[in-house]
């Protein structure tokens, strides 16, 4: 028999560096999970990935055992990452804060292809594009 599902619980959590401070503490404890536990697991799945930000989805069933995935990198994160910054522009569409190849974008939209909704490489390198302006990042 399959567990309930009590709820989803998404967060963006440093690889390797969940703390039981928020966001994870509370957003776990209001569910009455084991907090430490978490921890423990997502840093150990995510330790060779330090310095990244990774979306982890938990599911927690009701009798308050949990299950969790992590996804790649923020599409934004991956950006920045690629041109070497902390942060886009202050000032999208006034400012410019760098800019990406073509083929960057294209990079970056086949490594995260899995978790966008298409499955063709032109459509993801335009969503990946679409973040770059929204960054004020331009795209030769």
């Amino acid at each position: 028999m399959a567990k309930k599902i009590k709820t989803i619980i998404k967060l963006n959590i440093p690889a390797g560096e969940a703390t039981p401070a928020p966001p994870v503490g509370p957003a776990l404890g209001q569910h009455g999970l084991p907090i430490m536990e978490f921890v423990k697991a997502f840093n150990e799945k995510t330790a060779q990935q330090k310095g990244t930000i990774i979306p982890a989805v938990i599911t927690v069933y009701e009798d308050r055992t949990f299950a969790f995935i992590t996804k790649k990198s923020p599409v934004a994160e991956m950006i920045k990452k690629a041109l070497g910054k902390e942060k886009g522009s202050q000032k999208p569409g006034r400012e410019t804060a760098g800019t990406i190849t073509k083929t960057q974008a294209q990079e970056i939209a086949k490594e995260k292809l899995e978790d966008l909704n298409t499955e063709d490489l032109t459509q993801a390198t335009k969503i990946v594009e679409g973040t770059a302006r929204s960054m004020g990042i331009t795209v030769k």
